[in-house]
């Protein structure tokens, strides 16, 4: 059985109620069922759990403290289990360094391939620049001032950790006594232990000259000599005080008399801030050539400029090593500056009513900034009660920028007292950046920072890299240039790039473009061709990060492995789904078992096994249902899955669709990313779904145009809209509401009742409580975040963390309160018996028939089962909630607030994580709100979502840059007519589906 199975016996895992299953090994395994009823708990909390512990414990005790071991899952025994891997959605790094290149590996091919095959160019001739020869190392030199003093300079060790106690052994027995390390010059045998965690560079002296005509000779000499020793590498330091030099510690430099031919140096200050500590304190830091160094090398420089690179290397196009990254913004591609839309946000307001918002919130109100303004008024002649709008563009100009050093009158009003300063005004935006240097108070810093926007890098224009690297290319392109094109256009480059490459280049960079095309490919298959490659990592949603990570699994190569994934098929087009699932198959057919959380329908039909999970949510799942083949499944009458593949049940097509109120919503000329002056309208008193392929510009379009400017409007946020030229008809909404998957809170400390607000009320309830009020306990009591009634053993969190250094952390329940989380003089207050920590461990769905009495938490807790969350705990921690199910939670909470009628509800793909089932209860929920007068404008994938909505704007045709367009729009009948149109071809049969018997 082992062999041919992964048996899995007993499994106890949060709601699984001892189940017993054998999986086929090497098969496309899909575990689907109704959201929250243990499809999770099986695939990735006990199969993939059991298989990654016993591989890393299979490790030495010293690696094992290096990876994060998993807890032993609640399960008898399970057999067959292969080292696993787990491709899930919240894997992909956030940081602003790392990029869709750098994650699967084809930036450091790219590298290695712009170092190896590059062509070097000079930014000033726009010639290729050749190899420098000893002759005119020499013939540079001879060129400075006759009696110019320096040092020849062998850079033995560039960035590089280690001790290098050995080597500098070596230097000393050649003959060379000096050494300049991390900076400092001195002795060889003075020279300290060095630390091998840290970067260190180490430059070896080997000789000092004052230029003089007689020199030529031994120059020449010591040229060979720095050469040999730094492989091609030589630096000239120049020492004279009246020349530029780097600021640094001075160090005396000693062993003068050694060489008589020099006469003592008057400046000693050849240092500059060392490089490993620099790096050491602030994480990067990007340490320049000091502007006293000549940088020779026997490969590159420019005759004509004298534009040096030091040595072609993989490093020289990283942006994330000193060598290569842009100086000015670290590597980073883009600095946080002030940007004027944050600064004047609403351009209504006149500079009296508070147009400019940092001046107007200082707290408390500063009487001088109006004076400021005031004086500039009266020195331009323009009014402080004029709408900012109607100002003209020069007295903004001079308003938010100053006035460019041109001084003018400031008049100032202390008390009875007046006076005039003539000096020149530094500008709103001056002021800030000021302010923001200055400061040393965090709280001022993160105020100052809400008005603060990442733009691109002034010096490498979001390049990341130094000029240097970018002087580099390769068929006429720079490195970054290529990392901007899409997947799909890198593959048609790198595809076709050994035609114009000579013979040589390509014996070289056969075997580079063999992994860069491979890759390319890989991203291509899983529907992924429409992203750049330069994106960074963090604005990848979900799916898109999970796709990438299947992708490297696939060049990988591996087999015999436990592949997990949780649902690779989110934010993909029916269009797409297909690619996928021949990934996957593919996946397979390298000798993997591939176990799927999915609950796409083409996935469950392409699948070799089937585990249907149920038959209802939370306490009421937790064993399978049914389990099989397709053909096996689709026989079982208790199956829901099954009811929906035969088409027994069915969410059906409206009998007639909204017209909405008369009123639209227009989004004018939007040209976020790769929209193309998009321009479309939205009924309101509808319910909408903007479709379209992956990448077609449907977030583009409404995240970050419709939301950001309609949230700007309507609710006064600060954030950066798209460019656009207006969005109008924002006047028959009062306001906007965006319901994402992002988590409902970080910390274990935050649940659904407090996120809801219903634990307020809770509190509340049972410090009105007669038991809570004989002993005074007033709502706090009842907090367990706060000192009073919480345990203190255990400071309100249940349990203790147990640190076991190289084994997995323990957590252990808390011996006092024994999980309750309440001291016990708290948990003697209780209502029907129950106390408050009792309440916290009901089902939402208890909570509903538990407090039927309490309106405020049980109008809140039946909110929360409407949207399909019954079968969550009450004080469940949000850090284990889904993105679906944290979406449902914020849903939840604006349909408990009281309704208005003109609320516009914007949802990105709310049916992640959704069984059919799921689905439908949530149509009814979102049906609901616009049938109250309201709007919703769903982004959606899912056909069954689709064919409901009243109104479809369709984006594409294709996604990326051959997207962007609006290619149908109307109702769904009037969308499937639309032969361009993607969405419109699959929607199609849905349609003519005649009615099941249960809806006529």
């Amino acid at each position: 059985m082992s062999l041919t199975h992964i048996s899995v016996r007993g499994a106890r895992e949060h709601n699984l109620k001892g189940v017993d299953v054998d999986l086929p090994r090497d098969s496309l395994i899909v575990i689907t069922g109704l959201s929250g009823s243990g499809k999770s708990s099986l695939a990735f909390d006990t199969i993939y759990a059991e298989g990654q512990r016993r591989y890393v414990e299979s490790l030495s005790a010293y690696a094992r403290q290096f990876l994060e071991m998993m807890q032993k899952p609640d399960v008898e025994h399970i057999e067959g289990l292969s080292p696993a891997i787990s491709i899930e959605q919240k894997t992909t790094s956030r940081n602003p360094r790392s990029t869709v290149a750098t994650v699967t590996e084809i930036y450091d091919y790219m590298r290695l391939l712009w170092a190896r095959v590059g062509v070097p160019y000079s930014p000033a001739t726009g010639l290729p620049i050749s190899a420098q020869t000893v002759s005119q190392m020499v013939d540079r030199v001879m060129q400075l001032p006759e009696g110019t003093r320096f040092y020849l300079l062998a850079p033995v060790v560039r960035g590089r950790k280690g001790e290098y106690r050995k080597e500098l052994a070596e230097w000393q027995k050649a003959g060379y006594t000096r050494v300049r390390i991390d900076g400092e010059m001195m002795l060889i045998e003075d020279a300290p232990a060095l630390d091998k965690k840290y970067k260190h560079d180490i430059e070896v002296v080997v000789d000092r000259l004052a230029v003089n005509a007689d020199m030529a000779t031994r120059l020449a000499d010591s040229f060979e000599q720095a050469l040999k020793l730094a492989d091609g590498l030589a630096y000239v330091d120049l020492a004279d005080s009246d020349l530029p030099l780097p600021h640094g510690e001075r160090v005396g430099v000693r062993g003068s008399e050694a060489q008589p031919s020099v006469p003592p140096l008057a400046s000693d200050t050849l240092t500059q801030p060392s490089p490993s500590r620099e790096r050491a304190k602030s994480g990067m830091k990007n340490v320049g050539i000091p502007a006293n160094r000549i940088v020779f090398s026997e490969k590159f420089a420019c005759p004509v400029s004298g534009f040096t690179i030091p040595e072609i290397e993989p490093r020289l196009f990283s942006f994330n090593a000193p060598m290569g990254a842009c100086p000015a913004c670290d590597g980073l591609g883009e600095k946080q500056l002030f940007d004027p839309e944050l600064v004047v946000p609403n351009e209504a307001l006149s500079l009296k009513k508070g147009a400019i918002v940092p001046w107007a919130k200082s707290n408390p109100p500063s009487p001088y900034y109006m004076q400021v303004l005031g004086s500039l008024a009266k020195e331009f002649g323009f009014s402080l009660d004029t709408p900012w709008a109607d100002l003209p563009g020069e007295v903004k100009l001079i308003i938010l920028h100053g006035t460019g050093g041109k001084p003018v009158t400031l008049r100032f009003q202390d008390g009875k007292k007046s006076y005039e300063v003539k000096k020149a005004f530094e500008g709103v935006i001056g002021n800030l950046n000021r302010r923001l240097m200055q400061t040393e108070s965090a709280w001022m810093r993160e105020e100052l920072s809400k008005y603060q926007t990442a733009m691109p890098c002034e010096t490498c224009g979001g390049a990341r890299l130094k000029p240097e690297a970018l002087a580099v290319k390769i068929a006429g392109e720079d490195i970054a240039v290529s990392t901007r094109r899409s997947v799909v256009d890198a593959l048609a480059f790198f595809s076709t790039l050994p035609d114009h490459l000579n013979d040589q280049q390509n014996q070289i960079a056969r075997a580079i473009l063999k992994e860069i095309v491979e890759r390319l490919g890989f991203l291509n298959n899983v529907g992924l061709d429409y992203l750049n490659l330069d994106r960074t990592s963090g604005t990848l949603s979900g799916g898109e990060s999970q796709r990438i990570r299947l992708a490297s699994q696939i060049g990988s190569g591996l087999s015999g492995v436990l592949y997990v994934l949780d649902e690779p098929s989110i934010g993909l087009h029916q269009r797409d789904n297909d690619r996928l699932l021949v990934t996957l198959k593919r996946l397979r057919d390298l000798g993997n078992s591939v176990i799927v959380v999915e609950h796409d329908e083409d996935a469950i039909r392409a699948a070799d096994y089937i585990v249907d999970m149920g038959p209802g949510a939370g306490v009421h799942g937790g064993t399978i249902v049914a389990q099989g083949t397709l053909p096996e499944l689709l026989t079982h009458k208790d199956s829901l899955t099954a009811d929906y593949l035969n088409g027994v049940r069915r969410i059906e097509v409206p009998a007639k669709r909204r017209k909405g109120n008369g009123k639209k919503l227009t989004v004018h000329n939007a040209r976020a990313n790769n929209l193309r002056g998009v321009t479309a309208s939205i009924p309101l008193g509808t319910f909408t779904c903007i479709t379209g392929v992956s990448g077609s510009g449907k977030s583009s379009f409404t995240i970050d145009t419709l939301y950001a400017a309609s949230a700007r409007a309507l609710n006064g946020a600060r954030i950066v809209a798209g460019p656009h030229d207006k969005v109008t008809g924002l006047e028959h909404c009062d306001k906007v509401i965006d319901i994402d998957q992002s988590p409902i809170g970080r910390t274990p400390r935050s649940n659904p009742a407090t996120y809801t607000g219903a634990f307020t009320n809770i509190r509340d309830w049972f410090a009105g409580l007669p038991e809570a009020q004989a002993r005074g306990y007033k709502p706090g009591r009842f907090s367990f975040n706060v000192k009073g009634g919480r345990c203190e053993a255990c400071q309100g969190d249940g349990v203790l963390k147990i640190e076991m250094h190289f084994l997995p952390d323990v957590y252990v329940t808390c011996d006092v309160c024994h999980g309750a989380r309440y001291n016990r003089e708290t948990l003697e207050v209780k209502f029907k018996g129950k106390s408050i920590a009792d309440v916290l461990d009901m089902t939402v769905e208890d909570a509903v028939e538990f407090f039927k009495a309490v309106p405020p938490i049980r109008d809140k807790m039946a909110m929360l089962a409407e949207v399909g969350l019954g079968y969550i705990k009450v004080g469940q921690q949000a850090t284990t909630l889904s993105g679906g199910e944290a979406q449902r939670v914020k849903l939840a909470k604006e349909l408990a607030r009281r309704a208005t009628g003109q609320t516009l509800y914007i949802l990105d793909e709310p049916t992640t994580g959704l069984h059919f089932e799921d689905v439908r209860k949530l149509l009814e929920v979102l049906h609901a709100l616009v049938d109250q007068g309201n709007s919703v404008v769903v982004i959606e994938h899912n056909l069954d979502v689709i064919k409901t909505a009243d109104y479809i704007i369709d984006l594409g045709p294709e996604g990326g840059v051959k997207g962007g367009e609006i290619v149908a729009t109307g109702t769904p009948e009037q969308v499937v007519k639309e032969p361009r149109s993607f969405t419109g071809h699959y929607l199609a049969p849905l349609l003519a589906q005649p009615k099941t018997e249960a809806a006529e």
